[in-house]
């Protein structure tokens, strides 16, 4: 197959060296770590460097991703992420040997699936602590527990939580000891041993590190600070790893001098929006392969210096190439730096090809 463009570069060997810093650090803490593979929709390669990095389990919220690892040959215990559709159930059980739930009529039908399937399905309960995403509140934990416990082909394996997806609300001291305080009020209501206390994913490193973390919470979810290197909180460089574990590089098709702003009357452009510009007087413009049905263009960063990134239509990338390190011309392959939404779409993208590079 010829190496064309778009396409994304995988650096395996670096995911795994990654994967080896931060779960260490988890391990050191007494925790397992999931090592999360949905931003490269498990792609074999990741899942791979993931599971030779040491991770406990791999976690996807797709469950078609969880049969891709499957088959790829991952042998870690799968766990969904995603809360599960009542209408998935049997290919939840299928698929997945966890699950996170906060509905006790879906944990019935997971029961109902497993019962058929011959199988024994652990689910993880989920409480909100605070950052309004999934999860039961914490007064109606006991409930949803006591109703799980006593069905059939269910095994509830512990509780959960998740911060710093939905509002952005940062795992601290407070709102992890509220975790566990809701784990002791259903274990002595229940009497369940409910020893699997997720506490959510990468945000979670930081407080980790610092010796903050209480250890009775002895599970996380990873996945961005292993896959791209970086600290969720403020997307810096976490210590210990490597950014530079995938690489965007598209194809320039034209390179012509052009005003800075657009000359007419001005609607709207194709996505609804009404984008601003600045007057930078007659510029140097490039137009690459690749566009926003491939890529989140406000999250690449180009490799080359002095190259600007100005947007992009659903076809094309516009670049701003006046200041840049080397002349431009048609033909020309460009790199770019995905972050975690670029990296998402380009990984979704069918017309993105996925490149597996050593070293």
């Amino acid at each position: 197959m010829s190496v064309c463009t778009p396409r994304l570069e995988i650096y395996p060997d670096r995911i795994a060296a990654n994967a080896r810093s931060v779960i260490d650090l988890c391990h050191r803490h007494g925790a397992q770590v999931a090592a999360v593979t949905k931003v490269t929709c498990a792609h074999p390669a990741v899942a791979h460097a993931l599971e030779a990095g040491g991770a406990d389990m791999v976690a996807d919220s797709r469950m078609r991703n969880l049969q891709a690892a499957v088959e790829a040959g991952i042998r870690r215990p799968l766990m969904l992420l995603r809360i599960p559709a009542p209408s998935c159930a049997a290919e939840v059980v299928r698929c997945a040997d966890i699950s996170l739930n906060s509905n006790l009529d879906t944990i019935r039908l997971l029961s109902d699936a497993a019962v058929l399937q011959g199988a024994r399905h652990q689910v993880v309960v989920m409480v909100d602590v605070g950052d309004l995403r999934e999860g039961v509140w914490p007064d109606r934990a006991i409930e949803i527990v006591r109703g799980a416990a006593g069905l059939p082909g269910i095994e509830v394996a512990g509780l959960g939580c998740n911060l710093a997806c939905y509002w952005g609300v940062i795992p601290t001291l407070e709102n992890m000891q509220a975790l566990v305080d809701v784990r002791d009020r259903c274990r002595q209501a229940t009497g369940l041993e409910l020893g699997l206390l997720s506490g959510g994913n990468s945000a979670n490193l930081p407080l980790i590190a610092s010796g903050g973390m209480p250890r009775q919470v002895n599970h996380f979810r990873i996945g961005e600070a292993i896959v791209l290197g970086r600290n969720v909180i403020d997307r810096s460089p976490w210590p210990g790893t490597r950014q530079d574990t995938f690489r965007m590089v598209a194809e320039v098709v034209e390179v012509e001098r052009k005003p800075s702003v657009p000359i007419g009357d001005r609607g709207q452009d194709a996505f609804g929006g009404t984008p601003e510009f600045e007057d930078r007087g007659m510029r140097l413009r490039a137009i690459c392969n690749v566009g926003r049905q491939d890529v989140v263009v406000d999250g690449i960063e180009p490799e080359m210096p002095g190259v600007r990134v100005l947007g992009g239509s659903s076809d094309h990338l516009i670049l701003d190439v006046e200041d840049a390190e080397a002349k431009i011309k048609v033909g020309d392959e460009l790199a770019f730096m995905p972050g975690y939404g670029a990296l998402l779409a380009l990984s979704t993208s069918p017309y993105v090809q996925k490149v597996v590079m050593r070293g």
